[in-house]
């Protein structure tokens, strides 16, 4: 029986590098973009053969240091199409990853982040059609969704909140506009 798409969200394991190591089948494009004679991209592709049997290459991934300190902070990944399927970031430039944002057909659907730093998401993000739709926190570090956002017309239309911890919610309170 497959788990409920949030169970699966929360169920990000092991914190990863904000720069995997390169796959030996991987072939990478650095570039320069500010003119220091220093590396800040890096795009990482693989050759493989098209349906017309040619041989291509179709990227993989890209790593950017966008503050030019000489280390990655954001690491996005694509699938098959090459459309953007994941994007991994260091926002406080500590060199881990603390938000994940997920896509399909190229649209963010889902986004995790690691408010406390302990390497684990503690708030998921939905959203549909592109508009956000739900939020949900851990809020007190046990592992359990103890605090929901409901939007509707862009807004907060309903909070759940979690008051015994036992993973469901006590208490149901209207939204107000968002600021």
């Amino acid at each position: 029986m497959k788990k409920p798409e949030a169970e699966q969200a929360r169920e990000h394991v092991a914190p990863e590098p904000i720069r995997p190591p390169r796959a030996a089948h991987e072939k990478v494009t650095e570039k320069d973009t500010d003119g220091d004679k220093k590396w800040d991209v890096w795009v990482y592709a693989v050759e493989e053969r098209g349906a017309d049997g040619e041989a291509r290459e179709r990227k993989v991934r890209k790593e950017m240091d966008i503050n030019w300190d000489g280390r990655v902070d954001i690491t996005t990944y694509y699938d098959a199409r090459e459309e953007r399927e994941r994007e991994a970031m260091d926002l406080d430039f500590d060199g881990k990853v603390d938000s994940v944002f997920f896509y399909e057909k190229g649209v963010n659907v889902r986004r995790e982040r690691d408010l406390n730093g302990d390497g684990k998401p503690d708030e998921w993000v939905f959203y549909e059609k592109g508009r956000l739709a739900r939020k949900e926190r851990d809020s007190n570090g046990d592992g359990r969704v103890d605090y929901w956002q409901y939007w509707e017309n862009n807004q907060i239309d309903r909070i759940g909140e979690d008051l015994d911890g036992d993973g469901t919610v006590d208490k149901w309170s209207r939204g107000t506009p968002a600021e």
